[in-house]
């Protein structure tokens, strides 16, 4: 089989349980060949060895089981840096790139304190941490597999002033201040449909459900942040895109000042944005 041959075969095998069946076909084949996307376009006559097609087979059969391609391959880009995921933590998505943009085009000093909350692969805070190597950047998770993943991250992309902890929210980061705070919370009702569908069935329900209709933790976050933030400090949480309202609400009661919300690449509102002067 060609590689031609191979990507037409897998891409109509996936058409039926993936939007991006082409794609999926291209990052498995990708994997097994250990070659950049260039590779198939220039060599598309190229016979695959048995060895490679056994195992691009066998990782179409995982997708069209409904495997996310991230967990199959062990890896995800995101802010064009290449993280390490598993089961234990949320697959980075393009939408929370977002997040990491406003957070840097905020008027901060070269010299900060930032706080990423819920860390997962360490995406946000490594993503951060790539465009501003004098801030002093620290990410915490309370599940020590997620912990142990964002410190495989950080020493594989080399950014070595990220500090990793173990922690409940702000549990190990007590006493402690910061100019900004961002988070990517479990946000979705515990009721949510879609928790049954796509790629979330194979991620912890614990990274992405919250009680009270999924505001906990995001309400949590936004009362007790105020401890830890510096004068003028910002907090910065993405959330669902129906949550924007509440969320405003609020961080203003909770005395935030010039609370936003920030809407994504498919014009959602995906983070909000507040300040404590």
């Amino acid at each position: 089989m060609t590689i031609s041959e191979a990507l037409s075969w897998a891409s109509a095998v996936l058409a039926d349980i993936s939007e991006s069946a082409s794609l999926d076909a291209e990052v498995m084949l990708l994997h097994c060949l250990n070659k950049n996307r260039s590779y198939l376009y220039t060599w598309p006559e190229k016979i695959l060895t048995p060895e490679h097609l056994k195992m691009f087979k066998q990782f179409v059969s995982q997708r069209e089981a409904g495997k996310p391609v991230a967990h199959i391959v062990g890896e995800r880009e995101f802010w064009s840096l290449s993280f390490l995921v598993n089961a234990t933590t949320l697959i980075p998505r393009p939408d929370t790139e977002m997040l990491v943009e406003t957070a840097l085009n905020l008027p901060l000093a070269d010299d900060i304190c930032a706080l990423d909350l819920g860390t997962g692969t360490g995406a946000i805070a490594l993503a951060i941490a790539s465009e501003k190597p004098s801030w002093s950047i620290t990410a915490v998770d309370k599940i020590p597999q997620a912990v142990e993943l964002a410190c495989a991250n950080k020493q594989r992309l080399h950014l070595d002033h990220v500090e990793v902890l173990e922690s409940d929210w702000f549990s190990a980061v007590a006493g402690r201040q910061f100019n900004l705070i961002v988070s990517n919370p479990p946000y979705i009702d515990e009721t949510d449909v879609h928790l049954n569908q796509g790629d979330v069935r194979f991620e912890p329900h614990s990274a992405l459900t919250a009680a009270d209709e999924g505001f906990a933790d995001l309400y949590y976050i936004a009362a007790t942040a105020r401890e830890f933030l510096l004068p003028n400090g910002y907090l910065l949480m993405e959330h669902g895109f129906e949550q924007g309202p509440a969320l405003r609400k609020k961080m203003t009661e909770l005395g935030y000042q010039g609370v936003a919300t920030v809407r994504d690449f498919g014009s959602n509102e995906r983070c909000t944005i507040g300040q404590l002067i």
